[in-house]
Parts: C-alpha cells; sequence; structure tokens
C-alpha cells in the first residue's frame, strides 16, 4: 500500500471521528486547505504526515482542526476528538495505532 493510499484512508477516518463527537461543529480547514487545487482530495480541518519516531521506526501524524459548539470545555472535547481518532486508526488496519500521533487544535466555537 502506497504512502498516499494509506494518507487518503487515514484522513478520512480521521475527519470521520472527529465529526462524531458531541460538542464538534465542524472541521475547519487551514490555510493549505483553503488554497488547495481542485484535484486534490481529501477532507478540511486534517492533516495527515509522515514522521521518524526516537525508535527508529516510521510514524504518522494527524492533526484536526476542529471549531466547537458554545457552551462546551475545550479540554473535555479535545480529549473526546483525539480518543476518537485513535480508536478510528485502529479500526482502519492502515497504520499502527501506537505510531500514530494526534494533535487537536480547536480553532474557534460556533
Amino acid at each position: 500500500m502506497t504512502d498516499q493510499i494509506i494518507r487518503e484512508q487515514l484522513s478520512a477516518a480521521v475527519a470521520e471521528a472527529a465529526l462524531g463527537v458531541s460538542g464538534v461543529a465542524f472541521l475547519r480547514p487551514g490555510l493549505s486547505g483553503l488554497l488547495r487545487t481542485a484535484g486534490r482530495s481529501g477532507p478540511s480541518g486534517v492533516r495527515i504526515g509522515r514522521t521518524d519516531r526516537a525508535d527508529g521506526r516510521d510514524g504518522w501524524t494527524a492533526e484536526v482542526f476542529v471549531v466547537l459548539r458554545q457552551g462546551r470545555r475545550a479540554v473535555d472535547v479535545t480529549r473526546a476528538v483525539r480518543a476518537a481518532v485513535l480508536r478510528a486508526v485502529a479500526d482502519t488496519g492502515v497504520a499502527d495505532p501506537t505510531a500514530v500521533t494526534v494533535g487537536v487544535t480547536v480553532t474557534g466555537f460556533a
């Protein structure tokens, strides 16, 4: 399986998992998402990348940019998003969940 296919599958799984968390209004695209060309696929608000781990294994990073619903505690929602993303990564079977680092950034409230 190529890196591009893995990246696309992880992006879709991460986006779906994050959107399923109570308190998440929507995913917010970053600058690269706003400037994305029409031919590029993948959900906005999610960035998947490769990383080298300290133990020498290849790893992945999943960055999720969320806008939360009013009245929700950011710390509770971001923890829930992180847990949901790790479960989704494990369910895809395309990457070892222990080799995935998840970052969740709250970009606003709606």
